[in-house]
């Protein structure tokens, strides 16, 4: 499916530092750029649907469309939504019984729902999710949620679907709902010939065509023409000095260690420390129960506040912060021990065991102040706001595209 060219984004941070000098400067001629061959395709793992135009425009109308939460007050966009980098600005989303967009949102039920309990991640750029140094990536098995219980887009796609907090509500049991928001779409007319469009064949509306549909729609929500892409592609205005500079911090002090690669993350589990949410009722503890949650990207990430998997970091200074207080708890075998007690912000988790907290994580410390600033406007070189913000303006349903977030 050739929707873009990724001629941009294929250098990797191995590759990238490579070419740096020691005065912070960085060689953009031509000559020292490696050839490396383009990413022609954002591929999908049904290869009947590749350049189905029609089948990503279904994709869309689903994402918005509340017809596919229990209540019939969310969607998709709710969550992710573009005016918020297609994350929502909150540290813990509100799901079903919201009404509002983003921070401003508001639960506006006495029920027993509450909230949801992880931070939403953007879809942008998650075409890419897997995406190794050299550019190569299985769209089948590319890792999903903080905890990686699924893998590929088109299983992520339903998830929400199933979830208490998120969309499915009090409506049906999770272990009805895929089969009753089929039904549904099965009783819309509209529905019913988007899918034979797009499909090429009628009685298309199921649950596996849904999540491939909505995979299609989310593979073209894409950011990757940052100035840092401009600048690693031979433009050496495109960046600042302080961005230069920050870039090579960032690699000297070790976050390249797990934000490598195109999308600046190797996308495994790790475990750092971050504490719970206070609001929560119990302690999240992960992917297995080992308090490990996946690399996030760091591209667009200056548009997609708070941070870590639960929000509790409110700024990127604070999130830089934690992982000097995350390392020198890992290094004194205390929480926030040695200089950590001084750190100030947020300290280390106290159910996580510091000697499971990712060695990685352990050589984070050598930084200052000023270092922080540098590395922040970096990270604001990663940031691309020409993505795809179109905003429907009905869905078939008839509800109000996003649900309730006027």
């Amino acid at each position: 499916m050739k929707l873009v060219q990724i001629n941009l984004i294929v250098l990797s941070l191995l590759l990238i530092f490579s070419c740096q000098d020691d005065d912070d400067n960085f060689r953009t001629d031509n000559d020292d750029l490696p050839d490396i061959t383009d990413i022609e395709e954002i591929d999908t793992t049904n290869p009947n649907v590749a350049d189905n135009i029609s089948l990503r425009e279904l994709g869309r109308l689903l994402f918005w469309d509340p017809i596919l939460s229990g209540e019939k007050d969310i969607a998709c966009a709710t969550c992710h939504h573009p005016d918020l980098g297609y994350a929502d600005g909150r540290d813990l989303p509100i799901g079903v019984g919201g009404i509002g967009l983003g921070p401003d949102r508001r639960d506006v039920t006495s029920d027993d729902i509450g909230l949801v309990p992880r931070n939403s991640p953007t879809i942008l750029n998650t075409a890419f999710n897997g995406m190794d140094e050299d550019g190569d990536y299985n769209p089948a098995t590319a890792p999903m949620f903080w905890d990686v219980r699924e893998r590929s887009l088109e299983a992520q796609a339903l998830g929400p679907l199933l979830s208490f907090e998120e969309m499915r509500g009090h409506a049906f049991d999770e272990s009805l709902a895929l089969d009753s928001i089929v039904n549904r779409l099965r009783a819309n007319v509209a529905y019913n010939n988007l899918f034979t469009n797009a499909f090429g064949q009628n009685n298309a509306i199921n649950a596996q065509n849904i999540g491939i549909a909505i995979a299609a729609f989310e593979r073209t929500i894409i950011a990757i023409d940052s100035p840092f892409d401009r600048y690693v592609a031979g433009n050496e205005n495109a960046m600042s000095q302080q961005q230069i500079r920050g870039m090579n911090t960032f690699n000297r002090i070790g976050c390249d260690d797990c934000h490598s690669g195109p999308m600046f993350s190797d996308f495994e589990l790790h475990v750092i420390g971050v504490p719970d949410h206070a609001l929560l009722p119990s302690s999240d503890a992960g992917a297995n129960g080992t308090y490990a949650f996946r690399t996030p990207t760091l591209r667009n990430l200056s548009m997609t506040a708070p941070y870590f998997h639960n929000g509790v970091g409110r700024t990127l200074e604070e999130t830089i912060r934690f992982y000097r207080t995350a390392s020198d708890a890992a290094d004194n075998g205390g929480n926030g021990g040695g200089n950590g007690g001084n750190n100030g912000g947020l300290q280390v988790n106290p159910n996580v065991d510091v000697d499971d907290i990712d060695r990685d994580v352990e050589r984070l410390r050598n930084f200052n102040n000023d270092d922080i600033e540098d590395i922040i406007a970096f990270i604001r070189a990663l940031d691309d706001p020409n993505f795809d913000r179109t905003i429907p303006e009905s869905v078939p349903s008839g509800l109000n595209p996003g649900g309730r977030i006027d």
